[in-house]
């Protein structure tokens, strides 16, 4: 019981009067339904961003490079900019779900799913931008160590550029098999409620012949923990030598040993700021209010605020040794970007990442669906913005006055990043139709200790046989027996009164009229199974298949055995598939 136990100052993590089925449907819903007309609309929206990204990019490599906004001096620009805006949104989305994972966080069930593909889609933005840079991308295996038509070609293996290479590639590689191996009970979950046989094969071989069995449980998490440990390393070592590209030059502005520490906040900081924008965009689109609910946004909410303050202090500590240091150089560095003629993304960038996450303090501006969207959207332009005052300002007014000149983008530069965006979500919203966007597994094992329902009846204050069962639709009241840890009326084993109670709700066996099933093709029956039931008086797939979650309480306090087969595999769904085929 105590395992189950949560302290009724907590809020709810699961809203609504949710049992275990109604967990497997409404998340299964988004996949095995149609889409609705808010997917549709974003959808749209994704779609033509995307397109008109892609028409740039085959003009720019149709071409050349000189579509783009660079010029001699500021050959770091845009695509840099935007590359190192999405790497530090991929680096937050795994590590959020890796951290919340190694400290027990119950919030992060309803999170860990965006914000793991979050990171795949936002790494696949970001590897565009170096390929597109090169120009020929059809030549990229010069750049490999491998002999060619100019001789053996070896690279500087001593560059950040080439760590950049290693470091995100292993970052990706791991966030990809910690992702699909989360993804696995829900395959199996799609796969057994499929009705098509194609639906059927594609998530068994998606789902990698997972049974549900004890084993597979354990090397679950085991294999998770370990990811995780791996990940959240990673996430540090990554945008800590993203940072180095620019760290390690002798630029005025870029030369500072702040800068890992600095662009790591910087990309958490961001990275949560677009799971927020996210989840607030899935809840709505696929239905998801009471799995994502206000108190996950308000968590969000609460750890923007922090590393926004975290980010404010680096921008102050830059400023701080830049005075410090003496050197007029970079002194004049930052005075140059809050004066001279990029000021304004200067500004921008201050207002959006260090003022606008302050409002956080007030509660009921954090618990504000709305008001949270746009600032998580308002933080995500002002990163942007970070990375372009980074790139231009310290680059377009070298030390020879002579070579000072102004970056301004090209319409090609900006459909690019456009472009990525619109990719980003078309990638989103497809995977929201193909995969579960919610660790259902991992939702079920905390509905006991933090789903509405279960609340309700341990805060009732009661003795535990007075206990009234809350539902939506009302107040029922009815007596609770031992088992009041799994928060379900429920007779004793063996009860007459149970028995009659099921049978009552789903129907009883007449043999002259009616021929006995064979319950076996259920998934989740075998003979002993099914001779345990005909005991109790079912035999046909018509009763089976009126079975609710109050149906299934009853047959598992009456038989005893497998506590939550019943509903985890969907016998009432299973038998009315086999029922209508009779």
């Amino acid at each position: 019981m105590a395992s189950h136990y949560e302290a009724p100052i907590r809020k709810p993590l699961v809203i609504g009067d949710k049992g275990y089925h109604d967990v497997s449907v409404d998340i299964a819903a988004p996949v095995e339904g149609r889409a609705n007309k808010h997917w549709w609309i974003v959808f749209s929206i994704a779609l033509v961003a995307f397109l008109w990204g892609i028409g740039c990019i085959i003009y720019t490599i149709s071409t050349g490079i000189g579509t783009w906004g660079l010029n001699k001096t500021v050959n770091w620009a845009w695509d840099i900019t935007n590359f190192v805006w999405w790497v530090g949104i991929g680096h937050a989305g795994t590590l959020i779900s890796a951290v919340l994972l190694l400290f027990r966080q119950k919030w992060r069930m309803a999170i860990n799913r965006s914000a793991e593909a979050m990171t795949i889609f936002s790494v696949v933005q970001a590897g565009l931008f170096p390929i597109i840079h090169m120009g020929r991308p059809w030549l990229a295996y010069w750049v490999l160590p491998i002999p060619n038509q100019f001789g053996s070609l070896w690279v500087n293996f001593n560059s950040p550029l080439l760590w950049d290479v290693f470091a995100i590639s292993t970052y990706l590689s791991v966030s990809l098999v910690f992702w699909w191996t989360g993804l696995l009970p829900d395959f199996a979950m799609i796969r057994d409620r499929a009705v098509l046989p194609f639906q059927k094969k594609i998530y068994s071989l998606l789902s990698f012949g997972w049974s549900g069995r004890a084993k597979d449980w354990q090397r679950f998490e085991e294999v998770s923990l370990v990811l995780a440990g791996l990940a959240t390393p990673l996430v540090l070592s990554v945008h800590t030598i993203v940072s180095f590209d620019f760290a390690t030059s002798v630029i005025p502005g870029w030369h500072t040993t702040i800068f890992p520490p600095y662009f790591v906040a910087g990309a958490i900081f961001s990275g949560f700021a677009m799971v927020n924008t996210l989840l607030i965009i899935m809840r709505k689109v696929c239905h998801l209010e009471a799995y994502i609910t206000v108190q996950h946004i308000e968590l969000m909410n609460i750890v923007i605020m922090i590393t926004g303050s975290i980010v404010g202090c680096a921008y102050i500590t830059e400023l701080f040794v830049a005075w410090y240091s003496g050197v007029e150089y970079e002194q004049y560095a930052f005075l140059n970007r809050a004066t001279g003629p990029y000021w304004w993304a200067y500004w921008s960038m201050m207002t959006c990442n260090v003022f606008s996450p302050q409002f956080m303090w007030f509660k009921k501006l954090r618990t504000s669906i709305l008001f949270s969207f746009f600032i998580s959207i308002v933080v995500n332009i002002g990163m942007w913005f970070e990375r372009f005052v980074i790139i231009v300002t310290s680059l377009h007014r070298d030390y020879l006055p002579s070579s000072w000149t102004m970056f301004s983008p090209t319409f090609v530069d900006i459909g690019i990043f456009v472009g990525t965006i619109g990719f980003f979500f078309v990638l989103f919203l497809l995977y929201a139709r193909t995969f579960p966007v919610i660790a259902q597994a991992e939702v079920k094992s905390i509905l006991k200790s933090s789903g509405d329902r279960y609340k309700k009846l341990r805060d009732a204050g009661k003795p535990l046989y007075k206990i009234e069962r809350m539902q939506t639709t009302g107040l029922k009241s009815e007596p609770i027996t031992d088992d009041v840890l799994m928060g379900e009326v429920v007779p004793a084993v063996g009860d007459k009164t149970g028995v009659n109670d099921l049978l009552s709700s789903i129907g009883t066996f007449d043999s002259t009229t009616e021929t006995a099933d064979d319950l076996k093709k259920i998934k989740g029956i075998g003979p002993q199974m099914e001779s345990t039931l005909n005991e109790i008086g079912i035999f046909t797939f018509a009763q089976v298949g009126r079975m609710t979650e109050r149906e299934y309480d009853l047959l598992d306090s009456i038989t005893g055995s497998f506590p939550g087969r019943a509903q985890r595999d969907d016998w009432a769904g299973q038998a009315i598939l086999l029922n209508n085929k009779k």
